[in-house]
């Protein structure tokens, strides 16, 4: 009878024990397998953290790139999510330092969003200028091609002005002359008669001109191109000119006409020619013949 209740206590105990040995081991089981989930989580966690990280820098990269006058507080900025991509990929990767990373990438997050609505502003203030800045570009060429316009008109109308103001020398004029001892002139056309060339011509009146004196250099070349007279000789910036006298016109914007007398002797027979020049301009010609 002993026995038997010492087998049956033996039993209970060998049940109790075999009881609390799969208690154990499920609640082992359990254990492992949670730690498994949570590790998997954690995982799954530092490897979201990691990406939006990545494509926060990636963000910063485009921003900078775009070389904004932001550039420097932008580049700051990237230098600490690269520095945060480092330490994350160094971490264990535990709950704790990965609500850390999480917490330190919504501040960077933060920080990039204020910054890019700067640059945003930015850009619409420096679309604004590039715009403003290219109407008075052509506002600038549209005064420059009228000023262009304006002074080719002056330049048009300066000309006018001189070419308008400039005094003509019309009917030029030379007679070869024997002079009597009374003084009386007479035209002749024989070289050897001939003791003086008389040279006449008239100034036109023109109230646009400058009154006032006016100097006529008259330049008498003989048959056999010599200067006849006083064969002086006057430079006119790279021209010089050779001359047989200057006349000076009393010019009071009328017209008055001009006669000189150059005396010689032993003309040459043949064709003269007679220039007049208003400074190195030539303002009058013509020719004559002796026999």
């Amino acid at each position: 009878m002993e026995n038997q209740t010492n087998n049956s206590n033996l039993k209970a105990i060998i049940v109790i024990l075999a009881i609390l040995l799969i208690g154990s081991l499920g609640y082992m089981y359990k254990m492992s397998s949670d730690a498994k989930s949570t590790q998997s989580v954690l995982v799954s966690e530092k490897s979201a953290v990691m990406n939006d990280l990545t494509a926060l820098k990636a963000n910063y990269d485009k921003a900078i790139a775009e070389n904004t006058s932001m550039s420097d507080e932008l580049i700051a900025e990237r230098d600490k999510v690269i520095k945060l991509i480092a330490e994350l990929d160094k971490s264990k990767g535990d709950v704790k330092s990965l609500a850390k990373y999480r917490d330190q990438y919504r501040a960077l997050e933060k920080k990039m969003a204020g910054l890019m609505k700067e640059v945003a502003m930015l850009k619409q203030a420096n679309a604004q200028l590039t715009t403003e800045r290219d109407s008075t570009i052509v506002a600038l060429g549209r005064a420059q091609t009228f000023n262009d316009t304006l002074v080719i008109q002056n330049e048009n109308l300066a000309k006018a002005v001189e070419k308008g103001s400039a005094v003509s020398v019309m009917n030029l004029r030379t007679q070869a002359i024997k002079e009597r001892n009374s003084g009386k002139q007479i035209v002749t056309d024989k070289a050897r008669r001939a003791d003086k060339l008389k040279v006449c011509f008239s100034l036109a009146a023109n109230t646009l001109a400058k009154s006032g004196s006016r100097n006529y250099y008259v330049q008498i070349i003989d048959s056999k191109n010599n200067v006849l007279g006083e064969k002086k000789t006057e430079t006119f910036g790279d021209m010089s000119l050779t001359y047989s006298f200057v006349t000076t016109v009393p010019y009071e914007n009328k017209s008055v006409d001009v006669c000189e007398l150059i005396a010689g002797s032993d003309f040459e027979k043949g064709t003269y020619f007679v220039n007049i020049f208003d400074k190195g301009t030539l303002v009058s010609k013509t020719s004559f013949d002796l026999r």
